[in-house]
């Protein structure tokens, strides 16, 4: 064994790692809130630059893709200026972001706010990950990881229903100049508990992967950009969409291709190769997709099919966050005992369960309605995504710990994006296919929908003529009939949810047994 082994094997941190979690978390919450907390501001802030709804969207992805591109670089700016300082940078850029992003008085300006964040934020998920996994003994890490897979799902929770209150209550740039205080304090408390081990130090000779980094860029940018567009666009049947998906896909295999042949890549792909990781990654991929794609048509679904506010449509994701809650104290007592599988198993059974509840959701449905399936859903995911995370890395030594967080945030954040852009491709086309399925009904030839019309018709009669009291009962038997298969594209879309978390659990029988460290896994 080397002496750098030796270290490696004996280093622990000064500090209590529960007070280290306390920055980590400050951090990790604020990047995952700042995710979602402009969905429902979204709106507001077109009316304030004076462009489309359309556009105002490029206001989340410009944040996404900024981050997703940092983050494979996140191994090379730790070894090249220390871990730690590099993590207090990347503090301070994401808490300057923002006081900017809330002073923006122009599309351009908040779009390099919120790239400058992203850039900021890019840095915080997987370093925040490699600390809280590595000052933990194994026997502890099982319970450090559930919190942190509480604040990894809870932000984007609460993203949207603390988004509506200050948009509603103050304005829209309080959602970002909420993160000032969260900044300041994380930053103090960085500085003076956390500490770099041994292989996390400033390193010399470190050099940068300028060729990965530049098709790193390009892939994601690009796929951003089709996902972003592609449902508007009709997909491939743009000549546009193409060419750019073409050039994502050229990029993509470039910069894969890069990774693997060069002696001192971007990112390490060598962490695939474990058996633990790569399966694991996989299903946090698929995870991350249901995750992020419910928390963005949920709301959706509230405000255009049931007339509901920016804030209660944000707030029914509340009780999410209490299901997220009891499956954090499940995890940290049951997960030493019954090991990682059972767990995850049980999690993406009860996640499939959620989705299902969903699948039963109509118009006339209260609030109080939606709070049970999403408690449910939150549970499930909490139990299916914190012992994942846990199994991926356990197999793994502590010096691989900050490149594999990089590797595995950096496929989230994607599997992130596809997964939304999918479930509103889904909602799109089932729409239209339960719209072309029903509206032949609308025909008087049928005498339910005859009698209905002659019902309304005789309503609006008292006010106009009789012709123009058959076209408004007409046009609203059709906005009903549109309503109703708007919301069975959504309940669809939530059914597959289910499909997806049933699907994956194979690859969590494909995981290994034990771990190097001799963590209990099932």
């Amino acid at each position: 064994m080397t002496q750098a082994d030796t270290l490696v094997q004996e280093w622990k941190p000064k500090t209590n790692p529960w007070i280290i979690m306390i920055p980590t978390m400050l951090t990790v919450f604020m990047f995952a809130l700042d995710e979602t907390i402009s969905n429902v501001a979204l709106p507001y802030m077109a009316g304030t630059f004076s462009i489309s709804h359309n556009e105002s969207t490029w206001i989340i992805t410009s944040y996404l893709v900024a981050s997703g591109i940092v983050i494979p670089a996140v191994d090379f700016f730790s070894k090249l200026m220390g871990r730690k300082t590099y993590f207090l940078l990347s503090v301070l850029i994401f808490t300057i972001a923002s006081v900017l992003c809330g002073l923006s008085t122009s599309m351009p300006m908040i779009l390099f706010s919120r790239i400058l964040q992203g850039i900021g934020g890019g840095g915080i998920m997987p370093i925040s990950q490699a600390i809280i996994f590595e000052i933990f003994p194994k026997e502890k890490r099982s319970a450090a990881m559930a919190v942190f897979g509480l604040g990894v799902v809870m932000a984007p929770i609460m993203g949207p229903a603390l988004g509506g209150w200050l948009t509603e209550t103050w304005s829209w740039p309080f959602i970002y100049f909420i993160n000032i205080p969260f900044g300041v304090v994380a930053l103090n408390l960085i500085k003076k508990y956390v500490e770099d081990p041994p292989y996390a130090k400033k390193q010399k000779n470190v050099t940068m992967d300028y060729s990965g980094f530049f098709f790193l860029a390009v892939w994601l940018l690009t796929l951003q950009v089709v996902l972003d567009k592609g449902n508007d666009a009709d997909w491939f049947s743009a000549a546009w969409i193409c060419k750019l998906f073409a050039i994502s896909m050229m990029s993509f295999v470039a910069f894969i291709t890069i990774q693997i042949k060069k002696e001192k890549p971007l990112i390490d792909l060598s962490v695939l190769k474990d058996r633990n990781f790569l399966f694991g990654t996989i299903t946090l991929i698929v995870l991350m997709g249901v995750m992020m794609a419910s928390a963005a048509i949920l709301p959706s679904m509230l405000q255009n099919l049931m007339g509901y506010t920016s804030f209660l449509s944000g707030l029914s994701m509340v009780p999410r966050g209490a299901g997220c809650f009891l499956a954090t104290l499940i995890c940290g007592l049951l997960t030493n005992k019954l090991g990682f599988k059972p767990i995850i198993i049980i999690g993406l059974i009860i996640l499939g369960i959620g989705g299902l509840m969903f699948g039963e959701i109509n118009t006339q449905i209260a609030l109080i309605n939606i709070a049970f399936p999403n408690f449910v859903f939150g549970l499930g995911m909490i139990m299916a995504m914190v012992p994942t995370m846990n199994m991926s890395c356990s197999t793994l030594t502590n010096e691989q710990q900050t490149n594999a967080a990089g590797v595995q945030n950096l496929l989230k954040n994607t599997g992130a994006a596809i997964g939304t852009s999918i479930a509103t491709t889904m909602i799109s086309r089932f729409s239209q296919v339960h719209q072309h399925m029903m509206v032949g009904h609308l025909n008087f030839a049928n005498d339910a929908y005859t009698a209905k019309v002659t019902s309304l018709a005789a309503n609006f009669a008292a006010n106009t003529d009789i012709a123009t009291a058959t076209n408004m009962a007409n046009a609203q038997l059709y906005r009903q009939l549109v309503q109703q298969a708007t919301l069975w594209g959504y309940v669809e879309t939530f059914r597959y949810f289910a499909v997806a978390a049933i699907f994956i659990i194979p690859l969590i029988l494909l995981t290994g047994k034990k771990s190097k460290d001799k963590d209990k896994i099932a």
